[in-house]
């Protein structure tokens, strides 16, 4: 296609374009009774399926000394867009992560559900339940637009309404059309030869790598917009969503060592009318579809089209494929990208903001989640609602049922974050080790433990209300936003990680490499020095990105393509 003919393809494109649309081998693979793994190849296009081969990684040594295969299972993501879920949904979820999983559930930072441990036997009947519940796994993972994410806030309740419809409409447009899906998960005959299938957005080889959508409602930037390959900025008048600024590019991802890669920034396109919207983001797609790198999967995101062909140069061939130009881009304010805790009143209904460190829900001695939320999901008859922070809102609650859902809140000691640090509350780690194979470093086990040594810093510098954004990561690909954190971690090895610092509170610049491959003990003694001159010489409400980047420790970053330049603080 346009701007793909000129270098070798990546295997995985011709991978792509003989599956049959998906469909490759995964059946065959899914009986073979000798290994619980399948195939790479049919590994590759599993992920358009939603789920990604894992194995445990904490006793892949001994298994290998024993002769055995690793431990094979498989995270299954399922993909809800907006993040909301009826209570019914709910319990269907905390079901099969008892019945076939390990008895969590993960929040993502793109507000899905993941579901860890599932063996080669149970996936199918996992996504038939999951179907028959109204949900899907199909395009949570895979090199198709994923999960399309907006602001949970259910505040305001009509706005918001409204762009939790467009976010569902965005994700039912651009959802793969193959049957592959039905005819392996849920037994449903061949309706049409592969032959003569066809999938009209993305052809038979889809996109180069991943696509990620998300709609912001400001003033709150929780999904981080400027993350997202295609961002929507509602634009809001008299309570009423009048359109959307456009912004392309953005993207988390880099590698270690490759300065062609780097996180970037979107960049703003312009603004399009709300009718206009589902058009704008088909177009924007085959956009990246035509002229997408498919020979270099590192160098694939869309960030790197706009970046290489220039920002002028995407509008212009937007306005082509539309048949009209965006208009000029709408004034907007963002002032956080958190979460706002505990009740909170809306129109008619009253919402709850629970604090779920790094997404997790599960059932320890001291603090039984999963059972407290089971108990909740059995009587609530609004909605839960996944937030970009991976925390969880238990949306729409009556006036009759709030008194009840707070004894069930009381009687487990469920938390609404209020009592936690500044610090915490702004916390997000990726899943990483054990199951990840990307990791190189922890992140969801390891960032908790490292935040109690952290808040010690700061509470002795009388700064534990103080909010600051951040984020670990147990590799470069971003899966939690690290490069936009005032504060982040990305794993480099076993207990040595890169610390980035500079990132603003409300997600519209990039941080930079201060430290390279440190341990615990230098990292508590690096931001030990810097808490102590930021609580001292800080402006008045000074966030801290602000401050090191004010100070000099870092520069401030807004394009990515400046990511890896050098500062004084690296060594």
């Amino acid at each position: 296609m346009a701007g793909n003919e000129q270098k070798k393809l990546d295997p995985i494109e011709k991978l792509k374009e003989d599956s049959r649309f998906l469909r490759g081998t995964i059946v065959d693979g899914l009986n073979d009774p000798i290994t619980s793994s399948i195939s790479d190849d049919d590994t590759k296009l599993l992920k358009f399926h939603g789920s990604y081969q894992q194995d445990d990684r904490d006793i892949r040594d001994e298994r290998r000394k024993q002769k055995l295969e690793p431990a094979y299972s498989f995270m299954l993501r399922v993909a809800i867009p907006g993040g909301v879920a009826t209570p019914k949904q709910w319990l269907a979820v905390d079901d099969l992560s008892q019945k076939y999983g390990d008895n969590t559930i993960k929040l993502t930072t793109r507000q899905a559900f993941q579901l860890h441990g599932i063996l080669k036997w149970n996936l199918k009947d996992t996504i038939k339940t999951i179907n028959d519940e109204l949900m899907t796994t199909i395009a949570a993972c895979g090199d198709v637009n994923r999960n399309v994410m907006c602001n949970p806030n259910p505040y305001q309740s009509e706005v918001h309404q409204e762009i939790q419809d467009w976010a569902q409409k965005i994700s039912d447009h651009l959802s793969p059309k193959t049957g592959a899906y039905h005819e392996i998960w849920l037994d449903r005959e061949k309706i049409i030869d592969s032959k003569e299938e066809e999938e009209p957005i993305y052809g038979k080889t889809y996109l180069p790598r991943k696509f990620k959508i998300g709609i912001a409602a400001p003033p709150s930037n929780d999904i981080d917009v400027f993350s997202q390959d295609l961002g929507f900025i509602a634009i809001i008048e008299d309570n009423e969503v009048k359109g959307f600024n456009v912004v392309v590019g953005g993207g988390m991802g880099s590698t270690h060592g490759n300065t062609n890669t780097y996180p970037q920034l979107g960049k703003l396109a312009g603004y399009c009318a709300k009718e206009d919207v589902i058009n704008v983001a088909e177009k924007v797609v085959t956009i990246q579809r035509d002229y997408g790198n498919r020979s270099d999967r590192k160098n694939a995101r869309f960030k790197y089209t706009i970046d290489r062909y220039g920002l002028e140069w995407f509008k212009e061939e937007l306005a082509n494929r539309l048949g009209f130009s965006l208009e000029e881009a709408k004034p907007y304010h963002f002032d956080h990208n958190g979460d706002r805790y505990g009740w909170i009143k809306g129109q008619n209904r009253w919402h709850f903001t629970l604090f779920v460190e790094n997404g997790r829900v599960k059932d320890t001695d001291d603090y039984k989640l999963m059972t407290a939320l089971r108990e909740i999901a059995n009587i609530h008859t609004g909605d839960f609602r996944l937030t970009p922070n991976q925390n969880l809102v238990i949306a729409n609650v009556t006036t009759q049922k709030k008194k009840k859902i707070q004894e069930i809140i009381d009687m487990y000691g469920l938390t609404d974050g209020k009592h936690y640090s500044g610090l915490r509350r702004n916390s997000i780690a990726c899943v990483a080790l054990p199951t990840c194979g990307l990791a190189m470093a922890e992140s969801e086990r390891y960032l908790p433990s490292l935040i109690d040594k952290i808040e010690a810093l700061l509470e002795a510098e009388g700064l534990k209300e103080q909010e600051i954004v951040i984020r670990m990561t147990g590799c470069p690909n971003g899966c939690a936003r690290p490069g936009l954190a005032e504060i982040a971690f990305i794993g480099k090895a076993p207990g040595k990680y890169n610390l980035y610092l500079g990132g603003s509170f409300i997600g519209d610049r990039l941080n930079q490499l201060y430290r390279e491959n440190i341990g615990e003990e230098e990292i508590l003694a690096t931001l030990k020095d810097i808490i102590h001159v930021y609580a001292t010489e800080r402006e008045e409400n000074e966030y801290f990105g602000d401050f090191v980047v004010r100070k000099g420790y870092v520069d401030a970053v807004y394009d990515g393509q400046n990511f890896h330049r050098e500062t004084k603080g690296v060594l």
